[in-house]
């Protein structure tokens, strides 16, 4: 639904540019040459945008409109779409400006004896789309390839990552992929057990959502009485402190491989799902589970997240901000 609304937006936005410059233009070159034909004074004002475009600009601001509407009610993967339309309608314009419309505006200048230079000019639209065509470009190869911000809805991953955390992602390490269409181009690197990672869950293709990754193609998963076993091997685990006043919460550190961090386990709380998990994890498919694990909605309930789902390598918070506060950069620093 969300994006056949974006199309068809993309769709009118270019056609009623392409309406303005085609037509109206043409009406008003022809206005122009008429009243030179008659011998009529080329009034001042004659060479600026025609009658017709009037109505077309107000059109317009009705389609930006709708533009910002969707784009304040859109989700995570949508928003890449809105991204990748929002480039090529104004790169298609800027273009088809560049090379068509406006060597059509000056052979008509000439052809009235630069009876208006203003006929010539760059017309608003296209002007617009040239200057924004290119910081969209960077925007969206920086955003696709190298690295994307995020911030922290849930306290799912609780106490690596808070609500209100605002963190960078690296798209470079698993590899390139095309935007929206999520295809992979260039092969950099694995997942390795114990990232922690941004991905699509197979529950909702459209929403982000950040887990550690405990589980790699092939792997046996299994986790009892709040523990983490993976090929019958537990991951070590170290108990730091019990935490009030929710006093059956624990803190403490788990080892995944190289990988040590903290995790937090509601230890008087037990649920059939969560806590009884045993499961082989299947070719080019992942295992995440949250550090805050008797309060994260992961892998154990939705299962397994495909290798093509997965968005890019979380390694640093820049910022913490929670509604209706002062930003505060106190938890900058490297994502263990």
């Amino acid at each position: 639904m969300v994006n056949t609304a974006l199309l068809v937006l993309v769709v009118l936005t270019l056609v009623v540019w392409l309406v303005q410059e085609a037509i109206g233009r043409r009406q008003q070159h022809w206005r122009i040459a008429q009243q030179i034909e008659h011998g009529a004074a080329v009034l001042p004002d004659t060479g600026a945008e025609p009658l017709w475009s009037a109505w077309s600009y107000k059109v317009l601001i009705a389609l930006w409109i709708l533009w910002v509407v969707l784009v304040v009610r859109l989700k995570d993967g949508d928003f890449a779409l809105v991204l990748v339309l929002l480039t090529l309608l104004t790169g298609v314009i800027a273009a088809l400006d560049r090379w068509g419309f406006e060597r059509a505006r000056k052979s008509a200048a000439m052809n009235l004896h630069g009876a208006n230079a203003a006929f010539v000019a760059e017309r608003p639209i296209a002007e617009y789309s040239r200057s924004f065509f290119p910081v969209l470009a960077v925007v969206l190869i920086l955003r696709s390839f190298v690295v994307e911000p995020f911030q922290i809805p849930s306290s799912s991953m609780v106490p690596t990552l808070e609500v209100g955390d605002y963190i960078l992602v690296n798209k470079f390490s698993y590899g390139l992929r095309v935007p929206v269409l999520k295809t992979k181009i260039l092969d950099v690197g694995k997942p390795q057990r114990g990232d922690v990672v941004v991905f699509y869950p197979p529950h909702k293709k459209n929403v982000y959502f950040i887990k550690r990754l405990v589980g790699l193609p092939g792997d046996h998963i299994q986790y009892r009485h709040k523990v983490l076993y993976i090929n019958g091997d537990k991951a070590e685990q170290t108990f730091l402190a019990r935490l009030l006043p929710m006093q059956g919460t624990e803190l403490a550190s788990e080892k995944l491989g190289p990988v040590e961090h903290n995790i937090h386990k509601q230890m008087d709380s037990y649920n059939e799902i969560a806590d009884n998990v045993d499961v082989v994890v299947e070719p080019g498919h992942y295992f995440f589970m949250g550090d805050n694990r008797d309060n994260s909605a992961d892998s154990r309930f939705w299962g397994q997240v495909p290798e093509q789902e997965i968005v890019g390598k979380a390694f640093a918070v820049w910022m913490h901000w929670e509604s209706l506060s002062i930003p505060s950069f106190d938890r900058v620093g490297k994502i263990h």
